[in-house]
């Protein structure tokens, strides 16, 4: 089955910018990537031009059948998101994606865990995936967890103050600022992981510094179903 409006093979032929160039791209909506280089934005309008089919209600995506046996030779996803597990952000259906597009690593508050970060490491040496893009959304449960634990100190049952714990700089660093708490540090916690990615990953770094991966962050509306790129 072949890939809506794109030639998948020419876009996977093509290699990344880099983390700063993909940064460049100031709080940038919908179509408007005419700051990036030629790869990361034809990789960018890809994923947006999907999530605006999706947000109008258009999906371009039909069975997945042919796609599916397609697949079971082998992948090749142009790119890789950092997804929360929140079951009302489905990331292939957010970007309407077929199969085998997107190689998606959730967890709730897309923050950069050892797990997930081998995953990456993964779809960028072998997979040869070269964008990377962390998402959040708005009304993140797991961000507001970490704001009331930041705020007062409550903490969660079980494993869960893990999670807290690990997106709680994003909370303490947005502390303050004007506007909702919430928000402001579910934009904190993306862009703190995009940058994470670098910092914690040699394989990651090296891509990015070779010119064949960009970094970029982005933030997903509940309400609107339109994902805001974000900038650095």
């Amino acid at each position: 089955m072949a890939t809506p409006q794109w030639n998948r093979r020419a876009f996977l032929a093509t290699a990344g910018i880099g983390v700063a160039g993909a940064f460049s791209l100031n709080a940038l909506t919908e179509m408007d990537v005419a700051g990036a280089a030629a790869p990361a934005q034809e990789g960018l309008q890809r994923l947006l031009a999907g999530n605006l089919r999706f947000a109008e209600g258009k999906p371009a995506c039909g069975p997945a059948t042919a796609r599916r046996i397609e697949l079971a030779n082998g992948q090749a996803p142009f790119a890789i998101v950092l997804g929360c597990s929140d079951s009302r952000v489905p990331i292939e259906t957010v970007f309407d994606q077929e199969p085998g597009e997107i190689f998606a690593v959730r967890v709730a508050g897309n923050f950069v865990n050892n797990d997930g970060l081998g995953s990456i490491e993964y779809s960028v040496a072998v997979l040869k995936s070269s964008l990377i893009l962390v998402l959040g959304h708005s009304d993140c449960g797991a961000v507001k967890a970490a704001v009331g634990f930041v705020r007062n100190g409550t903490s969660a049952p079980g494993h869960i103050q893990k999670l807290v714990e690990a997106i709680a700089p994003a909370a303490r660093q947005t502390k303050g600022e004007p506007g909702s708490w919430v928000e402001n540090a579910v934009l904190e916690n993306v862009k703190l992981n995009a940058r994470a990615l670098v910092v914690r990953s040699k394989i990651i770094a090296d891509a990015v510094t070779a010119g064949t991966v960009s970094i970029a962050g982005g933030v997903y509306n509940l309400h609107t179903g339109r994902v805001t790129l974000t900038a650095s």
